[in-house]
């Protein structure tokens, strides 16, 4: 398959992807909202209703137990609108994403050798097999301990996650990593969507038409479901763009993932309590900058430890001219950064960059030298194998002031 058929892929993917997902976390974020503010009311069959205004006119939304038929029990109400292709799109339009980027011709790499030593398509089975794991596992932790011991069954949660995410990162380049530590929540999020909340919503569909009470049970399942995936929505969101933040996984990463989700899901059950926790404004503007400041801690941490050791090589003379950083780069950067590149797996000219005369490479010496020295995340995955040594000397030629000589 052709590069351009390729990338015209990517393209259409991502795009789906984006709106789907939109739509999804709308609507999540609007039900939620919903159920937090309904006013209640004294009918016994009625959760509640409340009143909005949007686009020209208001809105009368009530919450209950059905239509009431003419001899005054619930009934099925017709038209009925389902909510879940949102989440199906979306989760068949990642998978798609996941397949393209970097299982499809490595146009992302999903291993890096100075990570682990494994091939690609190992690297590709490890990334979908934990994807399937977790859930398999998540699900089952939820089943058996969920409507006995919450609590327990969240400490065991959050333990499988950690565990996961020091698996991916150890395994899988960093930015692999990060990209498929999001798609393994979002597909435990879309797969409650399928697995649990609409089989409860099935259920309800045929009990109502049976004339018979549904079971609270895979109700009260499903609602658990939907407010795990309530709290995932904001990590899951910065994760699928964690891939243009190199420096949150240019270290071990496992920091400042932690800490995005964490400090995402901190913010959305601030948001989620704000309705009957007066203090919730000073709280919402402490978790975020609580998370803020460990993200920076973190990653400013690991720059300065990749710092140290990037600008350290043995056998790099005291001064090196432009010749010699360009020999590196013409080596290690140009099969990719280049108008007539030879290698075109990761796209043409990847974000704009060529480095085919001297003034191009001059321009960028400041992100030649954060991206390959510092953050040490190209070449990605280190597909041209550059050394320690030829990054100290791309380091050393531009501290001296990236002299054309």
């Amino acid at each position: 398959m052709s590069g351009a058929v390729v990338e015209l892929l990517d393209l259409i993917a991502r795009w789906v992807h984006v709106i789907a997902g939109i739509m999804w976390i709308g609507n999540s974020l609007l039900f939620n909202w919903l159920d937090r503010n309904l006013r209640p009311r004294l009918e016994p069959d009625v959760y509640g209703d409340i009143w909005l205004i949007h686009s020209g006119g208001f809105y009368l939304v009530e919450k209950n137990q059905g239509e009431r038929a003419a001899d005054g029990r619930r009934a099925l109400p017709r038209p009925l609108h389902w909510f879940k292709w949102q989440a199906y799109t979306t989760w068949l339009s990642g998978a798609a994403l996941l397949i393209i980027v970097y299982y499809l011709g490595g146009r992302a790499l999903v291993v890096d050798p100075n990570v682990s030593p494994i091939s690609p398509l190992a690297g590709s089975l490890i990334g979908a097999g934990t994807i399937v794991a977790a859930w398999v596992l998540y699900d089952f932790t939820w089943r058996s301990l969920g409507t006995r011991a919450p609590r327990i069954a969240g400490a065991v949660s959050v333990v499988l996650l950690v565990v996961a995410i020091e698996w991916l990162l150890s395994k899988l380049s960093g930015r692999a990593a990060f990209l498929h530590v999001g798609a393994m929540l979002g597909t435990i999020m879309a797969a409650n969507v399928g697995m649990v909340i609409m089989p409860s919503q099935r259920e309800l569909v045929a009990a109502l038409s049976a004339g018979r009470a549904p079971s609270q049970e895979i109700a009260d399942r499903a609602k658990t479901r939907s407010i795990h995936n309530n709290y995932l929505t904001f990590p899951v969101t910065i994760l699928m763009m964690s891939a243009h933040f190199p420096s949150l996984y240019a270290g071990r990463g496992d920091w400042p993932l932690l800490t995005i989700i964490a400090g995402g899901a901190a913010v959305r059950h601030v948001l989620n309590v704000r309705f009957t926790f007066g203090a919730w404004k000073p709280a919402l503007a402490a978790t975020m900058l609580a998370t803020v400041l460990l993200l920076w801690t973190f990653v400013r941490l690991e720059r300065l430890q990749a710092s140290s050791a990037g600008a350290q090589g043995a056998g790099v003379p005291a001064h090196v001219t432009f010749a010699d950083a360009r020999r590196v780069i013409d080596r290690r950067c140009a099969a990719c950064h280049s108008a007539t590149p030879s290698d075109v797996s990761l796209g043409l000219m990847p974000a704009g960059v060529a480095f085919d005369t001297p003034e191009q490479i001059r321009a960028l010496a400041a992100r030649i030298r954060e991206r390959a020295v510092i953050q040490r995340t190209m070449p990605p995955g280190n597909k041209t194998r550059i050394t320690d040594t030829e990054r100290a000397v791309l380091a050393r030629w531009i501290d001296s002031g990236a002299q054309l000589r």
